[in-house]
């Protein structure tokens, strides 16, 4: 309701998108082929924050949070236009000092492939389950797992696609804690500030970041 209302407001069109459901990413990607639509900025703002820690917390979280990334991404690669920018909205939670250090080298891994990152976010979810999560190294939170695979995600996208002709470019963020329904009403920024980073990352030259993880417009460890 309230995307029709600012498409309203801002005179554009808007389609529903349930980015963890296969069906709804296939029904935007028909809708783009209906339309005669490719994209110049691809903007990954969808994201979920559960109470509690179990098994299905740990499913639900990274369903949104990272392979709802992962998917829509992929489904939307042969629409971006040249030069076009891919923005993944993570977070500082994902910080990979949360990783055992052996989990955390396989991050750190340069030839770490999509593939081989969607396995580790699978294995995070199986060892929940299971019930050896901290023994495997994974931090008990599935937020901050998401997040680490989200802002992996864009280093990992930047590094496949470098040879793209279209020179497109993949970049993360941490846009702090904001006053959203997620955030709550005592986060400590506007919605504006929040995203102030986002749209920068989206409306950088051809010549811009790739492969990089912000905030406040800065590059940001993690």
């Amino acid at each position: 309701a309230q995307g029709l209302i600012a498409a309203r407001e801002l005179g554009l069109a808007t389609t529903p998108l349930d980015v963890s459901d296969p069906a709804s990413i296939a029904r935007l990607v028909h809708s783009l082929d209906g339309r005669k639509l490719g994209l110049d900025v691809l903007v990954h703002n969808a994201g979920v924050a559960f109470n509690g820690f179990d098994a299905r917390v740990a499913r639900d979280t990274l369903a949104v949070n990272f392979f709802g990334v992962l998917h829509l991404t992929e489904a939307l690669l042969p629409y971006l236009r040249p030069h076009a920018r891919v923005v993944i909205v993570s977070s500082g939670v994902g910080d990979r000092k949360a990783l055992a250090p052996a989990l955390r080298a396989r991050f750190a891994d340069g030839n770490l492939d999509r593939g081989q990152l969607a396995e580790l976010m699978r294995s995070f979810v199986t060892a929940v389950a299971d019930g050896h999560h901290s023994a495997d190294g994974w931090p008990s939170s599935a937020y901050a797992v998401s997040k680490i695979g989200a802002t992996m995600l864009a280093q990992i996208l930047a590094r496949e696609l470098a040879d793209d002709p279209r020179q497109l470019r993949f970049n993360a963020l941490c846009p702090g804690w904001v006053k959203t329904a997620m955030g709550g009403p005592q986060a400590t920024r506007d919605v504006a500030e929040g995203a102030d980073t986002a749209v920068w990352l989206a409306t950088q030259t051809p010549t811009g970041p790739n492969g990089g993880f912000f905030r406040d417009r800065k590059p940001a460890a993690w």
